[in-house]
């Protein structure tokens, strides 16, 4: 039986194709469709190589982002997907889309949250002097950049060190991490405390932490 996964994409789609790379006809994942939130995405020349069924979902398309989000909802449902992924998707999901797929979405973003949410994480970060940062995949939940944390990796950030430089060390971490996650995900191994929705556990095996 299949894990099968929609990714969402904006832009580049660099991570989309780690996940093609990586996961895409192994051990049982496959991605089942790619959804894009604007035409031209080079992405979607990423899934078109891939053969994988694509579509655009941009808002301007739509009476608003909640319609938007409801067509695309009906789309994902309709692949039979029981992971989505967002793989730099730079748009809000309305509440009802993410209600109707809760513990079902996850998201990476570029810096080790709650530090730095929201959009340009890895400039926030510069400006502000930190001396690490790195790469988080969660959960998402309603707020920004705010659900149960599965995923983190550290980056540690030397005086001066170029902004373009960052971001290609933060996209090789993506593109380990991002796969590590969606593997254990398919495998069952996280866990959501009962008790504490904010506590993530991983059990782990041999070969999980590398590709």
């Amino acid at each position: 039986m299949s894990y099968r996964l929609a990714v969402l994409v904006s832009g580049e789609g660099s991570n989309l194709q780690a996940i093609i790379d990586k996961l895409h006809g192994r051990d049982g994942i496959e991605v089942a469709c790619v959804a894009a939130s604007r035409a031209g995405a080079p992405a979607l020349e990423r899934a078109e190589r891939a053969q994988l069924p694509a579509r655009v979902f941009a808002t301007a398309d739509h009476l608003d982002r909640a319609a938007r989000d409801e067509a695309l909802a009906e789309w994902i449902a309709s692949h039979g997907v029981d992971l989505i992924v967002l793989a730099g998707f730079m748009e809000l999901l309305s509440p009802a889309f993410i209600r109707r797929f809760e513990g079902r979405i996850v998201n990476v973003h570029p810096s080790l949250l709650p530090a730095f949410p929201g959009l340009r994480a890895i400039e926030q970060a510069l400006r502000y002097g930190a001396k690490v940062t790195g790469v988080t995949v969660h959960f998402v939940d309603e707020g920004v950049d705010s659900g149960p944390v599965i995923l983190q990796e550290v980056l540690a950030l030397p005086y001066s060190r170029p902004i373009e430089a960052v971001e290609a060390s933060i996209h090789q971490i993506e593109h380990r991490l991002l796969p590590r996650a969606i593997r254990l995900l398919a495998r069952g191994a996280v866990k959501v405390d009962p008790s504490d929705p904010r506590v993530v556990s991983i059990e782990e095996e041999d070969g999980d932490g590398s590709d």
